[in-house]
């Protein structure tokens, strides 16, 4: 008796080993600190641009306060004069380079009569594959729900497959499904809970997809239908299929879901650029044409008031930048993140291809 407890004690333990540990948010994934994704991810972009905003004209103004006689060095020579220059030229690149990314993106929306058809036909295909594997039949056309539903609908076919397993079934089998179904339920019912009331046009959406890590359940699903499919009753297979269908359709919806916000993202940041380069051109001819050079002098705090005037210039001048670097810092980080599709990892991680 004793050795059957110590097999069957065995055979559990070996049966959840079976099952790949991988973290589920993309904080735990990324394996950074929350900090650096915040910012580089998750921040309002406004509010990333306006605290660069910020960073620039503080240390500008440090930098002038700190150096000796800055009236003297802002008279001699034409330092303002030949700064100004080059951020002109570099605002009017900068518009030109936004022009350029608006384009990208209208070009995806071009296109014959017949182009447009065969790209309506291909979205409604995809829509009624996914209303096969969701409650209500009828896929959702928010981006929000729809994502939602495909989530909800993994986590009810993985709790099938649970279901599905009984007294006869070996305990290392049943003990991998378990865990298979733990897993994506405890992860899937965080990331419903995100995208209730998250709303298209801000990150959320797609924020909280990014949390669903379906490519490692994909992976262990698989490895434990070929492993088990022997062990397990029809049933089980069965409700593991659907699952695999599931999670493979949330694949091209999060993608989906993605191009859809980083088109969004390209035109909030062309129409940011070209409000801002307004401005910034307005107070660059200003500071070439009619600004003398140490004027005014009469001190602030013990600093000459040019050095905040040239301080804040400068970083007017400089805010059309600082946007376009704000939104390509999101755009290429969740790019970098998601550059694979299906079961492939491109981070380190333990070796599950035992």
């Amino acid at each position: 008796m004793a050795d059957s407890d110590s097999a069957d004690e065995a055979r559990e333990v070996t049966g959840a080993d079976l099952v790949a540990e991988s973290a589920d948010s993309l904080r735990e994934r990324a394996g950074e600190n929350r900090v650096k994704l915040w910012l580089f991810i998750e921040a309002d972009r406004r509010l990333v641009a306006a605290a660069a905003a910020l960073f620039v004209f503080g240390s500008l103004a440090t930098i002038g306060a700190l150096v000796s006689n800055p009236i003297a060095l802002l008279r001699s020579g034409d330092p303002v004069e030949t700064t100004f220059q080059a951020l002109l030229g570099a605002i009017i690149t900068g518009v030109t380079l936004v022009v350029t990314l608006n384009q990208l993106v209208l070009s995806q929306e071009f296109g014959t009569i017949d182009q447009q058809r065969d790209r309506f036909d291909a979205t409604m295909s995809v829509r009624e594959s996914v209303g096969d594997h969701v409650d209500p039949e009828i896929a959702p056309s928010d981006p929000s729900r729809f994502v939602r539903s495909i989530v909800s609908a993994a986590a009810d076919d993985a709790d099938a497959a649970r279901a599905a397993t009984h007294a006869g079934t070996p305990a290392d089998a049943s003990a991998a499904v378990a865990a298979l179904a733990d897993g994506i339920r405890s992860n899937a019912d965080v990331v419903t809970e995100q995208l209730d009331g998250a709303s298209f046009g801000t990150f959320d959406v797609l924020s909280a997809a990014l949390d669903f890590n379906y490519s490692a359940k994909i992976y262990e699903a698989r490895r434990i239908r070929a492993r088990y499919a022997d062990d397990l009753p029809d049933s089980a297979v069965d409700a593991l299929d659907e699952l695999l269908a599931t999670l493979e359709l949330f694949a091209p919806a999060r993608e989906h879901v993605k191009t859809l916000l980083i088109q969004w993202e390209l035109i909030d940041l062309s129409r940011y650029v070209l409000l801002s380069a307004v401005p910034a051109l307005i107070v660059t001819l200003y500071m070439l044409l009619f600004h003398a050079p140490g004027t005014p002098a009469d001190p602030v705090f013990g600093v000459p008031l040019a050095v905040f005037v040239v301080s804040a210039a400068v970083t007017v001048a400089l805010v059309p930048f600082l946007v376009l670097l704000a939104y390509i810092l999101r755009i290429a980080s969740v790019t970098k993140r998601t550059l694979a599709i299906g079961p492939f990892t491109i981070r380190d991680t333990a070796d599950t291809n035992e």
